[in-house]
């Protein structure tokens, strides 16, 4: 049987009575045709998901091609050296867990400790977050803040590394359980909080790359063998244009610590972390956490406390009773009215970190302001109202939610606000 091109291949699957007395050839090579084509149907999703699984197409390679593609000052290690490093992730050194992954300690081959970042390779937003950290850190170099190593992706392994901080987080020596617990006597926490200040001052002022860092907590400072606080986690950095007057971008980051115009309205500066870095100065007075601070169930938080001991005038009510007498009352004041100052309702009313560092080592004086509480809002002026007129009933379930938190949503917010009316 001969076919002109002009036949359409539909004709071939019908043959005439005179067909079927002519050689077979023709027809056996349609069937082995069709044979052909319904095996390749059938491997073709097959042999995909073999080569997506190896990482050969598909998110793996693109992540691996997009974080290759950035010109970053950094080192690559590969899978092998890491393991190696971390004694195969044994257990015994894990150093802690976090929103985006497990740090791990360990040692290179020329003795360097590191401390390695394990993050979830399955996680979109661990993805995102991990191109975002190196870009951001790789470009930075400060005394006070981590400095990165390098970071590994192989297939579906994502890791950061970091250098490896000796006394881990300032949460953990302020909050931790009791052999975590440091003694920080006035002096150290001084230190520390000057530390973080100059740290930010670098990110908003100094450095070439104005950077937002977003999730300013106690969590996320570090500390090295002699007590010095390096700010870590740029996973939720964001890069500050100076032609904009705020970054449009969805709201995230740690609950107790974000700025109010910030959670409210989506609005960022670099004032968002001013505000924490104002929340971690009065833990760091305190000795105790903003999330936990929930004395005979009456207050909401520390940040709240502090504010009702300034209106009473008895700032000196919040420092940390392990210090005894054991510290200077003249930098403890000025410290707590630099928090409060920091954490005003209004960005504008804000200092930049340059002036907190002024203002913290006594080179300038302490602006006090009081607080416009009508920025915050009905339910915020509510609460703060009844905070200091009637401490003792306050059991709200916007308490309950607030501690023990780690990260909101606006979906998370719309609940709180509905829950507190």
């Amino acid at each position: 049987m001969v076919l002109s091109y002009q036949q359409s291949p539909w004709n071939l699957l019908f043959f005439s009575s005179a067909d079927f007395g002519r050689p077979k050839n023709g027809m056996l090579k349609i069937l082995t045709g069709v044979v052909v084509v319904v095996l390749a149907l059938f491997l073709f999703p097959m042999i995909v998901g073999i080569l997506w699984s190896k990482g050969y197409i598909g998110g793996k390679m693109s992540r691996e091609k997009e974080l290759k593609g950035f010109d970053l000052q950094t080192c690559f290690f590969t899978y092998k050296q890491i393991k190696a490093a971390t004694n195969n992730f044994d257990a015994a050194n894990k150093l802690g867990e976090g929103g985006f992954g497990t740090v791990y300690k360990g040692m290179l081959l020329d003795g360097t400790i590191i401390a390695v970042k394990k993050l979830s390779s399955r996680s979109k937003q661990g993805n995102r977050e991990f191109v975002t950290e190196i870009g951001m850190i790789s470009a930075l170099q400060h005394p006070n803040l981590v400095r990165l190593y390098g970071c590994c992706i192989e297939g579906n392994q994502l890791f950061l590394v970091y250098e490896y901080m000796e006394k881990n987080s300032l949460a953990r020596a302020m909050f931790g359980s009791d052999d975590q617990l440091l003694a920080l006597d006035w002096p150290t926490r001084q230190k520390i909080c000057v530390g973080i200040a100059r740290g930010l001052a670098f990110l908003h002022e100094e450095s070439t790359l104005k950077i937002v860092h977003r999730d300013i907590k106690s969590t996320n400072v570090l500390l090295d063998m002699d007590l010095n606080p390096k700010i870590s986690d740029f996973g939720l950095a964001r890069l500050d244009e100076e032609e904009d007057t705020h970054i449009s971008t969805q709201v995230a980051g740690t609950i107790g610590y974000m700025a109010p115009e910030y959670v409210l309205w989506g609005y960022l500066t670099n004032k968002a972390d001013v505000y924490s870095f104002g929340v971690v100065a009065l833990e760091i007075v305190a000795g105790k956490s903003n999330m936990k601070f929930r004395p005979s169930e009456k207050y909401v938080c520390l940040l709240d406390w502090a504010h009702v001991l300034q209106k009473t005038g008895n700032l000196m009510e919040l420092v940390d009773p392990k210090l005894g007498s054991e510290f200077n009352k003249e930098e403890a004041v000025r410290m707590i009215k630099v928090a409060l100052l920091c954490t005003n309702p209004s960005p504008a009313l804000r200092p930049n970190m340059s002036e907190v560092i002024s203002m913290l080592n006594g080179e300038t004086a302490v602006h006090e302001l009081g607080m416009d509480r009508s920025l915050y809002g009905s339910d915020f002026r509510a609460l703060t109202d009844q905070l200091l007129q009637q401490p003792e009933s306050l059991n709200t379930s916007l308490n309950a939610k607030w501690v023990g938190s780690s990260s909101i949503t606006t979906n998370d917010l719309y609940s709180i606000n509905k829950d507190s009316r």
